[in-house]
């Protein structure tokens, strides 16, 4: 079978499950493995934390699910973790799932709740309503989503003025290092938190090059915690070809956010834009 046709079917198979997981939901307490963070999130939100039998290892927050077995990284899943912890369903975002594993999970009797995520205030809403929805917990959205308004609102207060130019940078070292383009989730909350992305022209990400580097000499230079740490610290990222000549180097314009916090878009988005709105401004 061609695998685009696979797709197809494995993708019409997860719509149909999906359209049908309120009421299976309603009637049960299932054992769920939950493959994505945010998604995870919002779980504990409307109250389904105790049914959360295994995450991936973005799922972190709240801290009690750090204590959850995990099934590895959302993009790089292996059905026999999932399967081996006996899951009703397992739960997650359409994009990070390879087909193959679909397959493998459908073919296991595993049911299957999938979402897309797009990376704004109403997706966030939406993704919070959907998750809400399918488990069936349509009226527990409300508060979440009252909340995150108001978080908004607040960082809204804190993000006017002027608009740096902010370079968002993964690290895994100095042998990892990307910057953000278009389109990304980083683009968005930097343009959220009142900045500007300081690279243009390309979407997604691509590798940190000393040229492009210095030729978008970004006012300010964000990363997450944990990609801080690998170049350890303020003073290995100052070691990095091209960052001194930019005028981020030269004012030691660096600033670190919790990487799951800043990148989820999920219940936590208006303290997350609010938090980096005080930190670039």
């Amino acid at each position: 079978m061609k695998m685009n046709k696979l797709k197809k079917m494995i993708l019409s198979t997860v719509v149909l499950m999906t359209s049908y997981m309120p009421q299976v939901m309603a009637q049960a307490s299932p054992k769920i493995v939950s493959v994505n963070g945010t998604v995870s999130e919002i779980l504990a939100g409307i109250g389904m934390e105790s049914n959360i039998i295994g995450t991936d290892i973005t799922s972190n927050y709240p801290a009690s699910l750090k204590a959850k077995p995990k099934v590895g990284h959302n993009r790089n899943l292996s059905a026999e973790g999932i399967l081996a912890l006996q899951p009703d369903v397992v739960t997650g975002l359409s994009n990070e799932l390879k087909p193959e594993l679909v397959a493998q999970l459908k073919s296991a009797g595993i049911k299957l709740v999938l979402f897309t995520q797009t990376f704004s205030a109403d997706g966030t809403r939406k993704l919070i309503k959907e998750v809400a929805t399918a488990f069936g917990k349509p009226q527990k959205a409300d508060p979440i989503i009252k909340k995150l308004d108001s978080d908004l609102a607040a960082a809204a207060k804190v993000n006017k003025g002027a608009k740096p130019k902010v370079l968002f940078i993964y690290a895994r070292g100095t042998g990892t290092m990307m910057v953000a383009g278009e389109g990304t989730q980083m683009q968005q909350i930097i343009e959220m938190a009142g900045g500007a992305n300081a690279v243009v022209g390309f979407t997604d990400f691509k590798p940190l090059t000393p040229e492009s580097l210095v030729a978008a000499n970004p006012d300010v230079i964000l990363l997450f915690s944990s990609g801080m740490e690998s170049l350890g610290g303020a003073t290995g990222l100052l070691n990095v070809q091209g960052i001194p000549q930019t005028n981020a180097g030269k004012n030691k314009r660096f600033v670190t956010m919790d990487g799951e916090l800043v990148s989820s878009f999920g219940p936590r988005l208006g303290l997350a834009v609010s938090e980096l709105a005080q930190k670039i401004k």
